[in-house]
């Protein structure tokens, strides 16, 4: 890989690990029933990832799981989508957590069964953490990843991650906002600044900024990402499009217009797979959002938070 994160074309392969917790998805079937799945905004990317990159990328997914069916369940699922489990601690009497999606009109909201979750302990043991992130050339978690677990593990996934970048790694950040987790707007506020310090590109969206950074402008929202210390910002902002913003730049990339939208569970989550996995190969960030913005309006036009790779049609 290359230094400071730049990827070019010449780059063959290499190991992508994504850092987060994985649930028990319960979403709506067409007959009003629910249907189980597994998702999680870091695994969604993951996910998307494994899907529009070739072969010689590996993609592993690090986190914690119980010793029960379900987490047995779920281990199979990741593998089964050739996501790499190897690296995945199992905590003897923990279980995964779950979430519900609730719809109406499209748009979504959660019901959450997720304090005991295994995945609170997933950076517990830094050696095993340390060992996953020095075995990648690129890393990716959330601002999620960092709320659901302990101050002093947060701080310990930081550090690995801050080393990370130093040597060169790429490590992007989603800081995917959800004030519910945090013990207070203060504590959000902190450790997500420390996240895009620790960081070389930040994948943030816009409403959330606005409305819990009190942002008033994408431009805003790109010089404070900057300012923390990321090389490059990725604003998605919904049907508007993305703004990419490098150095003094900034570009909207629109967004790919759609007839109907089903389901916009896993809209951010798909764009930046999809937006990962062509930077990585090529290199070019506004191609990389055209590209992933083709990738949200097909999994916005699907139920749930993954959508098969062969209803993605990629080219």
């Amino acid at each position: 890989m290359q230094q400071q994160g730049k990827v070019q074309e010449e780059d063959l392969g290499g190991r992508f690990l994504s850092i987060g917790e994985c649930m028990v998805e319960l979403s709506q079937a067409n007959d009003g029933h629910l249907r189980k799945g597994f998702a999680g905004d870091t695994f969604n990317t993951a996910w998307y990832a494994r899907a529009c990159l070739p072969a010689d990328w590996s993609i592993d997914y690090f986190t914690a799981l119980g010793d029960d069916a379900m987490s047995n369940e779920m281990a199979s699922f990741m593998s089964s989508a050739g996501i790499g489990t190897a690296s995945i601690r199992r905590l003897r009497g923990k279980t995964p957590g779950l979430y519900m999606i609730n719809l109406k009109n499209g748009e979504r909201s959660f019901s959450y069964w997720r304090d005991s979750s295994a995945a609170r302990q997933l950076a517990a043991d830094g050696d095993a953490l340390r060992a996953a992130i020095e075995a990648s050339d690129v890393l990716y978690f959330s601002g999620i990843t960092l709320a659901i677990l302990p101050r002093e593990d947060a701080y310990t996934l930081l550090a690995e991650l801050r080393r990370a970048k130093a040597v060169g790694k790429l490590v992007a950040f989603d800081p995917n906002l959800r004030p519910r987790l945090w013990s207070s707007l203060d504590a959000m506020h902190t450790l997500i600044a420390d996240g895009a310090r620790a960081s070389t590109l930040v994948m943030p969206s816009f409403d959330d900024e606005a409305a819990h950074f009190g942002d008033d402008s994408i431009s805003s929202t790109i010089r404070r990402y900057h300012q923390y210390g990321a090389n490059m910002v990725v604003v998605k902002n919904g049907p508007e499009g993305a703004t990419i913003g490098s150095g003094a730049d900034e570009t909207l990339v629109p967004a790919v217009k759609v007839n109907k939208v089903v389901d916009t569970t896993s809209a951010g989550d798909s764009f930046n797979g999809g937006f990962l996995a062509h930077y990585l190969q090529h290199g070019d960030p506004l191609a990389a959002a055209a590209f992933a913005a083709e990738i949200a309006a097909k999994v916005i036009q699907e139920h749930g938070a993954l959508v098969s790779p062969k209803k993605l049609k990629i080219a």
